[in-house]
């Protein structure tokens, strides 16, 4: 399976790396070869992650890291994975 990045996951890693690096430089560039690392791993086994709680589609996926949620969609007829979606944890407050 090839992996597409779409330019809304590409715009949102770099929101969120140049947000980690005002004051952590080094922890910003480990967070996002990690995170490419993942995500380049995912055609092995592209179900591995649990179906996205966004969507309600079998082939749309969650994948965890570090708090933030990866949301990609496996086409298995065009032998495609295409992320675009990157979502910060955040918990309701009770107010």
């Amino acid at each position: 399976m090839k992996i597409d990045i779409q330019d809304s996951f590409s715009e949102k890693l770099a929101e969120v790396i140049e947000y980690i690096s005002k004051d952590k430089p080094k922890a910003a560039r480990n967070f996002k070869v990690d995170l490419l690392k993942k995500i380049k791993a995912l055609p092995q086994y592209p179900f591995q992650c649990k179906r996205s709680i966004y969507f309600e589609k079998d082939t749309v996926r969650d994948m965890v890291f570090k708090g933030y949620t990866v949301v990609y969609r496996v086409d298995v007829d065009n032998k495609l994975i295409l992320v675009f979606g990157l979502i910060k944890h955040q918990e309701k407050l009770d107010q």
